[in-house]
């Protein structure tokens, strides 16, 4: 059941609890465009890892309001009132995809908060020395990063169009995604129970706009307002090799750049491959 958090600036969030009540916290952050919906594991996994795993919806999606030009750090102290509300003391932080920058924001600025962090195909910054940004990079993303750098009211005029076509059909974005997919996370992504995951995902994050995935676009495209480099938690890199959405070469420029990282690269693996590994994940992170 969805509970909604009231924080100390008046917004309201959306928080979702999966698994053990009783076991290890840890909090996925979800994708962009993401929610609170998942995808996750399926409950018996989590109660066999003893896993209380919690999702919220970043400011702008499903259920959460808005927060106007935050940045990726800004997250951190959402996370605070939320582990505060429900009486963590401490907790795992796991990132796919989108969430991947906040998981590193949790780490970088809740270390004693925060045990172990893990980022399943992340990104790294936006003005990341001496990586190509947008090399190996499929050109809808390239193409949407770039816009939001450039013009801020182009990138929501083609996302609202997109946001209402994902609530009159959630299939669409799945559909509209499928030709850049890779063979891998194709079949991935045709698996019953993973495909209606992803599209009441979907259909919940836009469910009243298109304003949490602008403001994810531009907060990565931004200063994310912390330094990786300053991390001392344990991190957990995972990344496919074969990964458009998000290349490898970011997990790989963050190994090089947070001293207490490590690095796993999947061959034949891409984006979606994240969802597969989750559970051996998710049993690093209640290792702590």
């Amino acid at each position: 059941m969805t509970r909604l958090i009231d924080l100390r600036d008046g917004r309201r969030v959306a928080v979702e609890e999966w698994g053990a009540p009783s076991g290890s916290p840890v909090l996925l952050l979800h994708g962009t465009p993401g929610s609170r919906l998942g995808p996750v594991p399926r409950p018996l996994v989590l109660y066999q890892l003893g896993i209380r795993l919690i999702t919220f919806d970043r400011p702008g999606y499903g259920r959460s309001d808005r927060m106007p030009g935050r940045r990726v750090a800004d997250v951190a102290a959402d996370v605070l009132e939320i582990a505060d509300a429900l009486g963590l003391e401490r907790f795992g932080v796991l990132g796919r995809s989108g969430g991947g920058p906040h998981a590193l924001a949790c780490a970088a600025l809740l270390p004693e908060r925060t045990t172990r962090a893990a980022v399943l195909v992340g990104l790294a910054p936006s003005e990341a020395d001496g990586l190509d940004w947008f090399a190996d990079m499929t050109a809808s993303n390239v193409d949407a990063y770039q816009a939001v750098r450039d013009d801020g009211g182009e990138v929501m005029a083609r996302l609202r169009p997109m946001a209402d076509q994902i609530r009159a059909n959630p299939a669409q974005l799945v559909t509209n995604l499928y030709d850049e997919l890779t063979q891998s996370d194709r079949r991935i992504v045709a698996d019953a129970g993973i495909r209606r995951q992803l599209i009441e995902n979907y259909a919940e994050a836009v469910r009243d706009s298109a304003d949490g995935w602008f403001d994810d676009l531009h907060a990565f495209a931004t200063s994310w307002g912390f330094e990786p480099g300053s991390i001392e938690r344990p991190i957990m890199l995972w990344h496919g090799a074969e990964d458009t959405f998000s290349p490898v070469g970011h997990s790989r420029w963050l190994g090089e750049h947070i001293p207490s990282s490590f690095v796993i690269v999947e061959r034949g693996s891409a984006h979606f491959g994240a969802l597969n590994v989750m559970p051996d994940v998710l049993h690093w992170l209640a290792g702590s």
